[in-house]
């Protein structure tokens, strides 16, 4: 058994961007899409959240979450390590957020996924979460992004 932990961060600092960039860059899905702007833009003047996965003190992973004005928290970003995979850290993550956002007063937790992310919108369905809407902007099918949301009572 692994000894896990999850760290919270609800301030942003150079030092996290860093670290939430290098991750990223680690993530072969993300393709290095997301520089330090595109994560002051997202969370700068909001009540969010940064949560860091950690397997025997090895960075495993990361979500990112943030409040919106109508009183939902939306899941933003968040990926494992394909080296961490298939060992339940992205369901913690998931779960761990609901709690905070929960505690935090928000009702609704909203996310987004691809059709091309399987296994992320299964995890999503065997976690209650219900399929709200899709974005069909893309050419090609797996392009096309779900949105779904769950009530957090």
């Amino acid at each position: 058994m692994y000894t896990t932990s999850i760290e919270h961060h609800t301030q942003l600092s150079d030092e996290l961007i860093d670290t939430l960039i290098g991750l990223s860059q680690e993530v072969p899905e993300f393709d290095g899409r997301h520089r330090a702007e595109d994560y002051q833009a997202r969370l700068g003047g909001k009540t969010f959240l940064v949560q860091l996965i950690r397997i025997e003190g090895e960075l495993a992973g990361y979500k990112i979450g943030y409040g919106e004005t109508n009183g939902e928290f939306y899941s933003w970003l968040g990926a494992i390590l394909p080296e961490f995979r298939q060992l339940g850290l992205a369901k913690a993550l998931m779960q761990d957020q609901e709690s905070w956002a929960k505690t935090q007063g928000f009702n609704t937790l909203a996310v987004k996924t691809y059709n091309r992310f399987a296994n992320m919108l299964q995890l999503l369905i065997q976690q209650g979460y219900k399929i709200a809407g899709l974005e069909n902007t893309a050419a090609n099918i797996d392009d096309n992004k779900l949105v779904l949301n769950k009530l957090l009572s």
